[in-house]
């Protein structure tokens, strides 16, 4: 018996310190280097099956023209009329998409590449992520990095739902301060 509570004790003290190891790792600080960024977004937009390709293709130039030019006039290229959108701070629909770009950014020039901080871009079916580098400030001041996602849905050649991690309480905020210089 004795031995079996001596056991016991052993996994359940094992489990304590993994716990506590978690924890310390949770709270230690994030590392301040920004990840690598791929330098070749073509390489990233690139697939053997073309209509992925086009997914990939449709969700890019809508972020370089609409969100990263602020170009709300032209989101009816990419946006289907009647867009559902999961982001608690933008209206439904093309108009809703439209008037949040409008509030969130000034207009700029059209880029040839998207200058936003791309980690990753992916498409499976109908669906498309895409990653970015966000980085933030914490309490002290100091800079960490994080991940920014957007999924989308598309159909018909056009994006009809999108959804984020944003919340209502979250500021809104302008993707081209995220800009990272390599």
């Amino acid at each position: 018996m004795r031995s079996i509570i001596t056991v016991t004790a052993a996994i359940l003290l094992t489990g304590c310190s993994s716990m506590a190891t978690a924890q310390a790792a949770a709270t230690a600080p994030a590392d301040a280097t920004p990840p690598e960024l791929p330098a070749d977004h073509e390489v990233l937009l690139a697939s053997d099956d073309p209509a992925l390709e086009a997914n990939k293709r449709l969700v890019y130039d809508m972020y370089r023209i609409v969100l990263q030019a602020g170009l709300a006039d032209r989101a009816g290229e990419f946006i289907a009329a009647d867009y559902i959108q999961h982001n608690p701070n933008a209206e439904q629909g093309l108009a809703g998409l439209q008037d949040y770009v409008r509030r969130t950014r000034p207009e700029r020039a059209i880029e040839d590449r998207l200058e936003l901080p791309m980690v990753h871009i992916m498409a499976e079916g109908n669906y498309v992520t895409i990653a970015f580098l966000r980085a933030q400030d914490d309490d002290s001041g100091s800079t960490y990095y994080s991940t920014w996602f957007d999924l989308f849905r598309i159909e018909d050649g056009l994006i009809a739902e999108h959804w984020d991690p944003m919340l209502k309480t979250d500021a809104q905020i302008d993707p081209n301060d995220q800009r990272v210089e390599n």
